[in-house]
C-alpha cells in the first residue's frame, strides 16, 4: 500500500504569497490503479493502491500550497471521532493547508471515494457522503474571509459556500466558482463569483445543450463576470464579448486525471490572486494540470511550483 503521506509536500510560502480560502467538499479517495476497468460484475486486480485527500476544495488546497499560495480550507467534515475526518485534517495540515475553517458535524463522518484508474489514465469514482454534513454551515463567514486575497468555491455544499463567497464579495474580494456539480440554471450561486469555470459535465447537466458553446451562451445573463468551461483534454472555452473563444491546453502523457480540474482551478486562483489576466491564469493553470495528469495518485500528483514555471518557460 502506499499511503497517503507520499507526495512533495508544498513548500513554506513567502509572507507575501497571495492568500486563498478554498472552500467545499473534502474526500477520502481510495485509489486503485488498474490496467482497465472490469466488466459489469467482474473482478480485477490492481497493481498500485494509494489513499490521499479527495474533494474539489481540498485538492484545490493542496495544489495551491504546491503553487506557492498560503492556503486555507473551509468545510464540513465528521465528528472529532471520525477517524476519516482526522486523517482528512492531519493530511491537509502535513501539505501546509489551513484547517481554521474546518466545521466538525457530530455523530457525522466524512465523504469517502473509492477510485479506479485504468490504464488511459481514465477514472471511475463511487462516493459515499454522508448526509448530516450538509446542514453545517460556517459560524462567520466575514472572518474566514478578512484576510483572503481570493476565494475559491466548489458547488458541492452550496449552503455552506454561499455565505462565505458573498461574503467576500462584500469586501471586493474575487471569488471563483468551480462549477462542479449539475443544478439548475436559475440557481442563485451563479451570479455571485466574479469567474465560473465550468466542467464539462456540469454546463451540459445544468443546460441541457450538448453544445458546450450554446450552454456557455445560455448562461451568461445569469453570471456576472468572466465564464469558462474546461473539457478534458480538450481546449477550453471562455467568453470574451459574447463570444465564445478557446484556448488549448498541454498535451502530455497521461497517467491519472484524479483531481486534474481541481489542479486547474487551483492554478487559476492563484493567477489571479498574483495579477494575471483570466486567459494568462488559465493557462498557468493548464500547465499545473497537465503535469499532475503525467503522475498517479490524485491531489498527491499536483506539482511544485518550480515545475510549472520550467514547464511554461519552454513553450513557444
Amino acid at each position: 500500500m502506499t499511503s497517503s503521506g507520499t507526495g512533495w509536500r508544498a513548500t513554506v510560502p513567502s509572507s507575501d504569497a497571495p492568500a486563498i480560502l478554498c472552500t467545499g467538499i473534502a474526500v477520502q479517495d481510495i485509489v486503485f490503479r488498474v490496467a482497465q476497468f472490469p466488466a459489469p460484475g467482474g473482478k480485477c486486480m490492481t497493481h498500485e493502491f494509494m489513499v490521499v485527500c479527495g474533494g474539489c476544495a481540498v485538492n484545490a488546497a493542496i495544489a495551491v500550497a504546491r503553487l506557492g499560495g498560503r492556503a486555507y480550507y473551509a468545510g464540513p467534515l465528521g465528528s472529532e471521532s471520525d477517524s476519516v475526518s482526522n486523517q482528512l485534517m492531519a493530511d491537509m495540515a502535513r501539505e501546509r493547508v489551513d484547517t481554521g475553517g474546518v466545521v466538525r458535524v457530530a455523530n457525522a463522518t466524512a465523504p469517502v471515494s473509492g477510485i479506479m484508474i485504468d490504464g488511459t489514465g481514465e477514472r471511475m469514482i463511487a462516493t459515499y457522503r454522508d448526509k448530516r454534513i450538509e446542514a453545517a454551515r460556517a459560524a462567520d463567514p466575514d472572518a474566514l474571509v478578512r484576510d483572503m486575497d481570493l476565494v475559491l468555491a466548489d458547488n458541492r455544499f452550496p449552503e455552506f459556500v454561499r455565505p462565505i463567497c458573498e461574503a467576500a464579495r462584500r469586501r471586493g474580494i474575487p471569488v471563483v466558482m468551480d462549477a462542479d456539480r449539475a443544478t439548475t440554471e436559475n440557481d442563485p450561486l451563479f451570479g455571485i463569483p466574479t469567474h465560473v469555470i465550468f466542467s464539462s459535465e456540469c454546463l451540459r447537466g445544468t443546460t441541457g445543450d450538448a453544445d458546450l458553446s450554446v450552454g456557455l451562451k445560455r448562461m451568461a445573463p445569469r453570471m456576472g463576470g468572466f465564464a469558462a468551461v474546461s473539457d478534458g483534454a480538450a481546449p477550453v472555452r471562455y467568453l470574451a464579448n459574447g463570444d465564445v473563444l478557446t484556448m488549448p491546453v498541454f498535451a502530455l502523457d497521461v497517467v491519472d486525471t484524479l483531481a486534474a480540474g481541481d489542479v486547474f482551478h487551483a492554478g487559476i486562483a492563484v493567477g489571479l490572486a498574483e495579477g494575471l489576466d483570466p486567459v494568462t491564469a488559465m493557462r498557468f493553470g493548464a500547465a499545473a494540470a497537465g503535469l499532475k495528469c503525467t503522475r498517479f495518485g490524485g491531489s498527491m500528483g499536483a506539482p511544485q511550483r518550480a515545475e510549472v514555471d520550467a514547464f511554461l518557460a519552454k513553450q513557444t
